[in-house]
C-alpha cells in the first residue's frame, strides 16, 4: 500500500507543487470505499470463514494499475495474482491477531505523521498533502488507516520471525569461502542418440508402471459448458465517434490537466486592510493591461517571498492542492490568461497560467475514442445487463438468451475446476459451474460479474465424474513414460560404468568440453546439473582428476574435476553473502509459516 503511494509521490518529485488527484468515488462509487472495510459484496473467496469480496479484489487491481506497477492491458491476468495476495494477507493477519499483535490509535497517529510521503518541504506533516495522495491511490483517510493497521500487524509478525533467525560468524565465514571458490573441470554429454538401440517396452512393464503411477492418469470431474459474455468494450467498439466529438473531449480535458501557474499574492491584516490589498492588485491589473510583464510585477508587488524572485512561479499544480477558490480560478484559465482577484486563506491573488501539461491531440486520440465510446454505451450496457439477469433466470436454456441479446453462444470442451482457461478461469466462474443449482439442478448460473465491463452466464451441457483412465486409453502416454525412464536408466548405468573405467586409468575417446574457473553461481553456459555436481565432488589431489556424473531429463554428463581454487577475498561480496544468508533464513521461516497456514486453513475460492 505505502509503496503504491511512494511510487506516485516520486513521480511528482520534480514538481514544486505536488498532487494528482484521482477521485475514487468517480471510479468505484461509494460502495467500493465501504467494501474495503468489509461490505457484503459478491464473495469470490473465503479464508477461515472470512470473506474476500469482488469489490476488494477490483480495488487492489485498480490500485496496482494506477500505481504504474502493471499496464492496463494486463488487468485481467492480474486478478488471479491479486486474489492469491489477498488470501496470503488474510492468513497473516489472522495469525497476527490470534497472537495478540496490536497497534493503538496513538501508534497509528505517530506513524502517519512521520511518513515522508505526507510531509511538506519543511519536513512537517501536511494534512492537505495527506488527503491528496490518499485520493490518488484510491484511499479515504479511514480506509487508509485501517489498511495501515493491518499492514503493520503483518510487518510486525514478519519482522519478529526474521529477527529470530541468525547465523554464527564461522558459518558466515565458511559460506563466504565456499561462495568465492572456483572449480575447473571437463564434461562429456551422453544423450539418447548415443545408445546403440532404443530400449524395448514390454506389456508387463507397461502394466507395472501404470499400476504404480495411476494417480498420473486420473481424470478429474469435468463439465462441458455453454456460456455467453456481455462485454461493454465490445459494444463500444461498434460505436463511431466523430472528429468533432473527439476535439471537444480533448478541449474538455484541458480543464482538468495539470498546469504551470504563477501568482502575485497580496496579504492583508496587520500591515494593510483588505480594501488596500484589493486596490494594490487593481493597480497591478491596470499595469498588466498596459503591457507590463507579469513576472516584473510579481517581483515588485507580491508578498510571497518564496516565488517573488522567480516571477511568481508556483510550478506545476494539480487540482486539490491549493483549495477550491484557487482551483476554480486556475483551472478555468487558458494558457497565458490572468485571473481576476482570488481570495484564499493566505491572501488575495492574481493567477496566471503559463503552461498546460496537455499531450497533443494525436497522442491521446485513441484513448479519447475508447472513453467516449465507453461512455456512450454505458446506459445500453446497463440495460442489457438487467435483461441478461431477467432472461437467464427464467430461461430453460441459454441459446434463447443468446439470441434475445444478440450474443454469441460459446461452448467449451471438457474442463475441470483446475484446468479452466481464458474467461472460464476468472474468479468465481468454475465455482458457479460446479454449484448445486447449475451442475445438479440444471439451471443457468447467476450473472457473474467478471469486472466492471463484463458479465457472464453459463450452463452445464455435459458432466462426467472423476475416474482413473483405463490403460488402453492412455497406453501411448504410459509407453512414452516407460521408454523415457528406461532410456535414462540405461544412460545412467552407462555413465556409471564409464566413470569406473576412467577412475581405473583406462583411456577413452570422448569429446570433452572444458570449463575454466567456474564459480558456484556465475551464470555460466555450463548446464546447472553439471555445475552443482562439480561442486559436490571431493577436491582432487595435485595432478590427479576426480570423476563423477550428473543428469537431467534425457541427458547424463560425465564430469572430470581437475582443480579447486580458493578465489580472491572480496569484502563487499562477502558482506553481501552474509546479508543474503540472513535474508534467506528469514524468507525460509516466513515461507514455512505461510505453507503451514495454508495447509491448516479452510480456503474456498
Amino acid at each position: 500500500m505505502l509503496q503504491s503511494i511512494r511510487d506516485r509521490s516520486r513521480s511528482w518529485g520534480a514538481k514544486i507543487i505536488i498532487g494528482a488527484i484521482v477521485v475514487t468515488m468517480a471510479l468505484f462509487g461509494v460502495e467500493s470505499l465501504v467494501g474495503l472495510l468489509g461490505s457484503d459484496g459478491d464473495e469470490i473467496a473465503s479464508v477461515n470463514g472470512e470473506s474476500i469480496t469482488r469489490q476488494q479484489l477490483e480495488l487492489e487491481v485498480q490500485r496496482a494499475i494506477r500505481s504504474g506497477q502493471v499496464p492496463p492491458e494486463r488487468e485481467r491476468e492480474l486478478r488471479a495474482q491479486m486474489l492469491d495476495a489477498l488470501i496470503t494477507d488474510r492468513l497473516l493477519t489472522q495469525y497476527a491477531e490470534q497472537g495478540g499483535l496490536y497497534l493503538s490509535e496513538a501508534q497509528l497517529d505517530r506513524l502517519i505523521v512521520t511518513l515522508p510521503e505526507f510531509q511538506n518541504a519543511q519536513g512537517r506533516f501536511d494534512r492537505e498533502l495527506f488527503r491528496n495522495r490518499l485520493a490518488s491511490a484510491g484511499y479515504t483517510p479511514l480506509s487508509f488507516r485501517e489498511q495501515l493497521r493491518l499492514d503493520m500487524k503483518r510487518q510486525q509478525l514478519q519482522q519478529g520471525l526474521a529477527a529470530s533467525e541468525f547465523s554464527l560468524d564461522d558459518e558466515q565465514a565458511r559460506l563466504a569461502s565456499l561462495q568465492r571458490q572456483t572449480r575447473t573441470f571437463r564434461y562429456h554429454v551422453l544423450e539418447p542418440a548415443d545408445l546403440a538401440e532404443a530400449p524395448e517396452v514390454s506389456d508387463a512393464e507397461l502394466r507395472d508402471y501404470y499400476q504404480a503411477h495411476q494417480q498420473a492418469y486420473q481424470r478429474p470431474e469435468q463439465v462441458r459448458l455453454a456460456y455467453v459474455v456481455l462485454d461493454r468494450q465490445r459494444m463500444a467498439e461498434q460505436v463511431e465517434i466523430s472528429e468533432a466529438e473527439l476535439r471537444d473531449a480533448w478541449q474538455a480535458d484541458a480543464a482538468q490537466a495539470d498546469r504551470r501557474v504563477s501568482h502575485i499574492m497580496v496579504t492583508f491584516g496587520d500591515e494593510r486592510s483588505r480594501e488596500e490589498a484589493v486596490a494594490r492588485l487593481e493597480a497591478v491589473k491596470s499595469r498588466l493591461a498596459e503591457g507590463e510583464a507579469f513576472a516584473d510585477l510579481a517581483a515588485e508587488f507580491s508578498d510571497d517571498g518564496a516565488t517573488r524572485d522567480t516571477g511568481g512561479d508556483l510550478g506545476v499544480i494539480s487540482r486539490g492542492f491549493f483549495g477550491e477558490a484557487f482551483d476554480e480560478a486556475a483551472f478555468a484559465l487558458s494558457e497565458g490568461q490572468v485571473s481576476d482577484i482570488v481570495e484564499t486563506d493566505n491572501g488575495l491573488h492574481l493567477i496566471k497560467v503559463t503552461e498546460i501539461e496537455r499531450p497533443p491531440f494525436e497522442a491521446v486520440r485513441d484513448r479519447l475514442v475508447r472513453e467516449l465510446a465507453h461512455e456512450q454505451v454505458s446506459d445500453a450496457f446497463n440495460d442489457r445487463v438487467q435483461q441478461l439477469i431477467d432472461e437467464s433466470f427464467a430461461a430453460e436454456d441459454l441459446a434463447s438468451v443468446a439470441d434475445s441479446l444478440d450474443l454469441e453462444l460459446e461452448r467449451s470442451d471438457w474442463v475441470s475446476r483446475e484446468s479452466a482457461e481464458g474467461v472460464l478461469a476468472e474468479p468465481g466462474v468454475m465455482r458457479q459451474a460446479f454449484s448445486e443449482e447449475v451442475l445438479e439442478e440444471g439451471f443457468n448460473s447467476e450473472v457473474i460479474e467478471l469486472d466492471e465491463d463484463r458479465r457472464l452466464v453459463l450452463r452445464v451441457t455435459d458432466h462426467r465424474q472423476a475416474t482413473t483412465l483405463p490403460l488402453e486409453t492412455v497406453r501411448e502416454q504410459v509407453a512414452a513414460a516407460v521408454r523415457e525412464q528406461k532410456v535414462q536408466e540405461t544412460l545412467r548405468e552407462q555413465a556409471a560404468e564409464m566413470v569406473q573405467r576412467l577412475r581405473g586409468g583406462e583411456p577413452m575417446d570422448l569429446i570433452w568440453q572444458q570449463a575454466e574457473a567456474v564459480r558456484r553461481q556465475a551464470g555460466s553456459e555450463v548446464p546447472q546439473p553439471v555445475v552443482e555436481t562439480a561442486f559436490r565432488l571431493p577436491h582432487p589431489d595435485e595432478g590427479s582428476t576426480v570423476y563423477g556424473h550428473a543428469e537431467d531429463r534425457q541427458r547424463v554428463y560425465l564430469i572430470a574435476l581437475e582443480r579447486v581454487e580458493s578465489g580472491e577475498v572480496d569484502a563487499q561480496v562477502e558482506g553481501f553473502v552474509a546479508r543474503m544468508v540472513e535474508q534467506l533464513r528469514a524468507q525460509g521461516t516466513i515461507q514455512g509459516l505461510l505453507e503451514h497456514l495454508r495447509e491448516q486453513a479452510e480456503i474456498r475460492r
